[in-house]
């Protein structure tokens, strides 16, 4: 009692001074703000005078405990102090009563003790701290029996701090906790019993309208609110909680439903909309009525044993009219592209065709070439299911051969295999130097297939357009003039052009009108609702909170459910997000059926997920774009993307994989805070209208051409006059000036390039060295062993093993014990931490050596072409929960340098004056202006997104109230994505037509602040924060030296440092300046 009394005396000395600040806050000038809409409904049941007196108290205690930050706000801390003002004891349910009225305000709820410490008792391998971090991460040994954890009730209210709301709002990134003056403490109790007041008179109102008794309405809303310990609520212990009062609490959680009998999608919908969650978060719906299949009929017929092969694996009893039109061209000795919906049945289109090729010739051969190794064990997997049924093929091999194939099997694989399942990596790397080894396959290579090709674009499509010239060459070399090509993608624009442009061939034949059958679809919009309806300067909803609440929903009704992420680390902490909210409501039932999918995890992982959601066994799948393309995990019910994907072409991809049974489906766009998803929020019918991007193969490209002649020099001399027509009409010129003629006229490989050319060619861009992640958490214990966890290309382990951080796999965590920078070994702990850690760091794009220099017409600026240089450093880390920094690390990490070529404009120093005048940030409008340059490049160059990068800039930096020492050179830069694309030399030649074109989209644009077509980037890794549409046009007029109607622009308010300086010239002195002709 000594303890309360204190407390109590405490709060009221704090009550006191609260009251005493009361007048002199009334005086002081507040900025105008709306006001919200005030509702009368009369005087008061003292029912609600009551309630008003307990939130009134709670509100005071509350903001208090925040005061004095050392206090966690549970209903033990508090329970005594509001007793005291009340006069009453503090019960559960009229707590709950308070909660069901504010439902979004009030946090009312037990949760893992530990989930609320800032630091903890017990600390692991502290020893290991290096010289130069400071800080100390907290976390605490893995719990080995989780029903002794310890459990509070939680009693707070949900808060945003409006004046970070700005970088939250856009990126989802995260503060501090706000100190608060106890003026600003004072206005923040009266705005929450503000609230509270509306809240009661609209409720009030309604309930007068409609007939209601608002009383009972509350109470019986409010039962849902009654918080039940979780192992009671688990274990289905049914006795009374002592600080419940005469509560019952919520009944015990349904049994899934059966998802083969789960409610219809509509039904679904229709409750969620009446849940008590749902506030009209959906934008848009739009429907897209079931489809009956449409039959076609083989100009042949199917021998009796591939038929019954269909029926027994397949179920296939005849073939919809796309696979029946497909199939007979092919049999026409004709190349074929089919582009249809995802789950079309195309797979079929080129397994039947390879099937009868070797009921005719046990020696024919087939290349199937995927993407990814993960969809390519897919399809082998499948089509074997299928070759052990087919009567008269036994003992036809068929296998990978891919980068994980073992050594010792690839000689009996060239010798046997008659299908292999590969990529154009091994094509490219393995099998086409080896063409003597591989020479009894491609002389009785019959079919070539291409699957997912609308995954091979811009620079990357350029890479495998060449590979697929390199196979036809060698095939024709070895007298194999038969071989057919086909190809399967999801819708594209122009499926005939890509393909091509792939392959080089002329006689194709293009499918798209598809005959498969389509179960009736939903498509929803989901933006997350303002906090506050009346404010919405405190910002929306968490888009992560609320595409987990989604995915708990769904599942809950027994439908199968996919959520997808955008990047890995968004993946796993909707995992660990959802491990918590399911342990927290006892659904140990459904956290057993989801588990997480990403790239990153071992082959054996990703084996035993994809098992698991094919057999059935998985409810919830939560996975980045690694599942985007057709691995087959079963049937799946609902999709939810959690962002914008990609690009329209992504998020189609993904949407189609719910439904892939004909059964009716689902599919949810969750709107984050960013700009370019707001964009679609607020025109939702580009989303469905819109055209898919269109695909990139540059065969003009010399740099890309040049490499991969030296390959084919290397594979089998070049004559000019016989193998122009695979390469092009730079084909010549490039032979004659960069390979080796002897005295016959055959060309080989310059010496540079000996003596393996393709090792110096990745058809991915730079080849990056690998961390291997190490759990070590049971070294030490008896039988206990290492383990390796993963393995993370250098781009990513920099921002994801970093000492003292926490590393996410599967949701679970790990601390970071111990990284090596030379071994490229990282050794994690599992550890049971209430935090996660995020990277500080930041990217330099700098030019280091200028090779050219040309006049940009009418203007006194120069562009410059050379070589640029991407230093990142990881600087320290920040510990998080939720949007709130716990605490600051430093690190002393090495740099991840990339170089490659590029250009640059400097801005003019009297444009960056005058932005500065105006009041424009001038780091928002260099941003917006090189988007603007970015999005035309298409127009003069072939580039797909990402071909070409610029210097993003980090909201983080910019929009600090603290003056930032890094300051940036005000100048417009564009690198090359990979070091021999060339593109930037070829946009570089055009400065002036791609500034003047950029200028010109920007100014035609009928945009306010920015859309996708001119300044909104989907691959800005800074998520097109810091822009500003006014002050790009002004950079860019400013770089052209076009006048600049300074009356016209209106002053706008930066409160934020200037973090840009003038540019100073990069080693320019001596180079001849070229005269800008064009």
């Amino acid at each position: 009692m000594p303890e309360r009394n204190g407390k109590r005396k405490v709060i009221t000395d704090f009550l006191t001074s609260i009251e005493e600040s009361g007048s002199v806050a009334k005086k002081a000038k507040a900025a105008p703000r709306r006001k919200a809409p005030q509702v009368d409904a009369g005087p008061w049941p003292e029912y609600f005078k009551g309630l008003e007196k307990l939130f009134k108290s709670l509100n005071t205690v509350i903001a208090f405990c925040h005061a004095r930050k050392h206090l966690a706000v549970t209903f033990d801390t508090i329970r005594s102090s509001v007793e005291g003002l009340i006069k009453q004891p503090l019960e559960l349910a009229r707590v709950a009563e308070v909660k069901a009225i504010l439902p979004d305000l009030v946090r009312f709820a037990y949760v893992d003790s530990e989930s609320i410490r800032v630091h903890h008792d017990r600390e692991v391998a502290s020893s290991s701290r290096k010289p130069g971090r400071k800080g100390s991460p907290d976390f605490f040994l893995p719990t080995q029996d989780p029903s002794k954890t310890e459990h509070v009730l939680v009693l707070d209210f949900v808060e945003t701090n409006k004046n970070t709301q700005k970088i939250k709002d856009a990126v989802g990134k995260f503060s501090a906790p706000p100190t608060l003056t106890q003026q600003q403490l004072m206005k923040l109790i009266e705005k929450r019993s503000q609230t509270f007041t509306r809240a009661v008179n609209e409720l009030l109102a309604a309930c007068a309208a409609n007939g209601d008794d608002p009383i009972q309405l509350v109470k019986e809303a409010a039962q849902a609110h009654v918080p039940v310990h979780p192992f009671k609520r688990r274990d289905g212990h049914d006795d009374e909680d002592p600080e419940a009062g005469s509560s019952s609490g919520p009944f015990p959680p349904k049994a899934v439903p059966d998802p083969q009998h789960r409610l219809p999608i509509d039904t679904i919908i229709s409750q969620l909309m009446e849940d008590e969650h749902y506030k009209d978060q959906i934008v848009k719906r739009r429907e897209f009525p079931a489809k009956e299949a449409v039959w076609g009929k083989l100009n042949r017929t199917l021998s009796p044993a591939i038929q019954e092969a269909l029926l027994s694996a397949r179920k296939v009893e005849g073939f919809y009219s796309h696979q029946a039109a497909a199939l007979n061209a092919i049999w026409e000795g004709k190349n074929v592209v089919v582009s249809t919906s995802t789950a079309s049945g195309k797979s079929v289109i080129y397994q039947v065709p390879a099937l009868c090729n070797l009921e005719e010739d046990r020696s024919a051969t087939a290349i199937f070439i995927y993407p990814t190794k993960a969809l390519a064990q897919d399809q082998l997997t499948a089509l074997q299911q299928l070759l052990v049924r087919v009567q008269g093929l036994e003992g036809i091999r068929i296998s990978a051969y891919d980068g994980d194939t073992p050594k010792e099997r690839r000689q009996d694989i060239r010798e046997n295999a008659s299908i292999i399942f590969t990529n154009f990596d091994t094509l490219h790397a393995s099998i086409l130097p080896n063409e003597d080894a591989w020479r009894r396959f491609l002389r009785n290579l019959k079919m070539v297939v291409v699957d997912e090709l609308h995954y091979y674009s811009g620079l990357m499509g350029t890479q495998v357009s060449f590979v697929a010239r390199r196979l036809r060459r060698l095939c024709d070399a070895v007298g194999n003039r038969r071989c057919v090509f086909v190809s399967c993608s999801a819708t594209i624009n122009d499926p005939k052009g890509h393909m091509m442009n792939i392959f080089g061939v002329e006689d194709v034949e293009v499918i798209t009108d598809d005959g498969a059958p389509t179960g009736h679809k939903d498509f929803l919009l989901w933006n997350p609702s303002y906090l506050d309806e009346m404010d919405p300067t405190l910002g929306r909803s968490s888009s992560m909170q609320e595409a987990c609440y989604l995915f708990r929903y769904l599942m809950k009704h027994g439908v199968r459910t996919i959520l997808f992420c955008k990047i890995r680390r968004t993946c796993e902490l909707v995992m660990k997000t959802i491990r918590q909210q399911l342990a927290a409501e006892g659904r140990q039932d459904i956290l057993d059926r989801v588990s997480a999918y990403r790239g990153g995890y071992s082959v054996a992982d990703r084996r035993r997920i994809e098992k698991e959601a094919f057999s059935g066994h998985l409810l919830g799948i939560i996975a980045t774009n690694a599942l985007e393309l057709g691995v087959d995990i079963g049937t799946l019910d609902a999709v939810i993307m959690l962002g914008f994907p990609f690009g329209i072409a992504s998020l189609r991809q993904q949407a189609g994989r719910a439904g892939r049974r004909s059964r009716d489906s689902l599919a949810i766009l969750v709107g984050d805070a960013l700009p370019i998803d707001q964009h679609y929020m607020l025109n939702p019918d580009e989303v469905f209208e819109k055209p898919t991007e269109p695909l990139i193969v540059d065969i003009a490209n010399e740099g890309v051409l040049e490499s991969h002649l030296q390959c084919a020099a290397d594979e089998l001399p070049i004559r000019l006059q016989d193998d122009e027509k695979y390469f092009g009409p730079s084909f010549q010129e490039i032979c004659k000036s960069r390979l080796v003629c002897d005295q016959d006229g055959w060309y080989t490989t310059h010496p540079s390039f000996k003596p393996r050319p393709t090792m110096m060619v990745s058809l991915r861009g730079t080849q990056e060295d690998k961390y291997t992640v190490i759990d070590v958490t049971t070294e030490h214990e008896q039988h206990g062993a290492a383990r390796v966890l993963e393995e993370l290309e250098l781009s990513r382990a920099i921002f994801e093993t970093y000492e003292g951080g926490i590393f996410m796999h599967q949701g679970l965590t790990f601390l970071v014990r111990e990284v090596d920078h030379d071994t490229r070994i990282a050794k994690i702990a599992r550890a049971d931490v209430n935090y996660f850690t995020k990277p500080r760091d930041f990217t330099d794009v700098d030019p280091s050596q200028t090779y050219r220099i040309r006049e940009i017409k009418g203007s006194e600026q120069r562009s410059y072409f050379g070589r640029i240089v991407r230093k990142t450093i990881v600087f320290g880390f920040f510990k998080m929960r939720e949007n709130t920094i716990l605490d600051t690390v430093d690190l002393d990490s090495p740099p991840f340098v990339r170089s490659s070529t590029g250009f640059w404009i400097d801005v003019p120093r009297a444009t960056l004056n005058l932005l500065v005048d105006k009041e424009i940030n001038p780091a928002e409008a260099i941003h917006a202006a090189c988007h603007a340059v970015l999005s035309i490049l298409p127009v003069f160059v072939l580039a797909a997104p990402g071909d070409v990068g610029t210097e993003c800039k980090a909201p983080q930096k910019e929009y600090m109230m603290k003056e930032s020492q890094r300051k940036r050179p005000g100048r417009l830069i564009f690198y090359d994505g990979s070091a021999a694309s060339g593109i930037c030399a070829k946009v570089y030649d055009r400065t002036h037509d791609v500034l003047a074109k950029a200028l010109q989209v920007l100014e035609n644009c009928g945009c306010q602040d920015g859309c996708p077509a001119c300044i909104r980037s989907i691959s800005c890794r800074e998520a097109n924060i810091v822009q500003n549409k006014i002050g790009a046009q002004v950079v860019l007029r400013g770089v052209l030296n076009l006048p600049i109607d300074t009356d016209s622009i209106a002053p706008q308010y930066n409160p934020y440092h200037i973090t840009i300086v003038a540019a100073e010239p990069v080693g320019a002195r001596g180079i001849p300046i070229e005269p800008d002709d064009d």
